[in-house]
């Protein structure tokens, strides 16, 4: 069974989670996540359980590496974990979710010990291949806590029987094993190469939790690159017909001959 940890998430646009351990508990964390802890705190760096495991989180997207934090002093220690990029912190009680859950790659930041971090494959060929999140997810599997990080802000939504939902594939953070996850495509020429939304849409369809965020890091590295100039930016970072009629134009109206 999962240790039961206590956590209070700080701030709004960059949060911070942190945990409080009694003594002998233990809270695992992506490397370098942690922003502080307390003089009781023992760190340990392992591959969480040998090479297997150590290679399964390098494919879902996290470091070979995993961080283990235990309380070892007397009374209550305390120990912080910060995201890497603008967003939110989202807790995710296992046990309410039937004992796992399904999340984009690279999303894990911290779960109390006894959670464990393995991949997930794409149930279907066309999610894996345009899906955004490739064949691979993240599966969080245990029965306490786990907390993943988003960017920008983010949206609980909870799905009826057949109800369904249409979202930009980058936007889609987690969501229930009973989800029925599929891509679909945009209709239209103009929609297709200039609607700015790639080739294909997200389906999810219920029952299930899902969760969006209304800033991927894809996103936000795309703007960042833009601004640095042309010379410097993600040519083609945007996949589909998307991405090469958007960045095409946008490549002849800056100037850019390149083109």
């Amino acid at each position: 069974m999962a240790d039961e940890i206590d956590y209070k998430i700080h701030g709004n646009e960059m949060q911070l989670v942190e945990i409080g351990l009694d003594k002998g508990e233990t809270v695992r964390a992506e490397a370098g996540a942690m922003m502080f802890m307390g003089d009781g705190i023992k760190m340990e760096t392992s591959t969480g359980g040998g090479l297997l495991k150590g290679l399964k989180r390098a494919f879902s997207g996290e470091s070979f590496f995993i961080t283990s934090f235990t309380q070892t002093g007397n009374g209550k220690g305390s120990v912080a974990f910060g995201a890497p990029y603008p967003g939110k912190i989202v807790p995710i009680d296992l046990t309410e979710e039937g004992g796992s859950f399904l999340c984009q790659k690279d999303s894990f930041l911290c779960a109390a010990d006894g959670i464990d971090i393995t991949i997930a494959f794409s149930k279907r060929i066309g999610a894996g291949l345009f899906g955004g999140e490739g064949f691979i997810l993240q599966r969080l599997h245990g029965d306490g806590l786990a907390f993943v990080h988003a960017g920008g802000t983010i949206v609980k939504k909870e799905l009826a029987p057949g109800e369904t939902l249409r979202v930009d594939t980058g936007c889609l953070v987690a969501f229930s094993e009973s989800i029925d996850y599929d891509i679909q495509f945009v209709g239209g020429f103009k929609n297709a190469l200039f609607g700015g939304e790639g080739m294909v849409l997200a389906t999810v369809k219920g029952p299930g939790k899902v969760y969006l965020q209304s800033l991927p890091f894809s996103r936000l590295a795309d703007r960042i690159a833009a601004a640095i100039g042309p010379g410097e930016s993600n040519r083609g970072e945007r996949g589909g017909i998307s991405g090469i009629g958007e960045t095409a134009l946008g490549g002849i109206l800056g100037g850019d001959r390149k083109f």
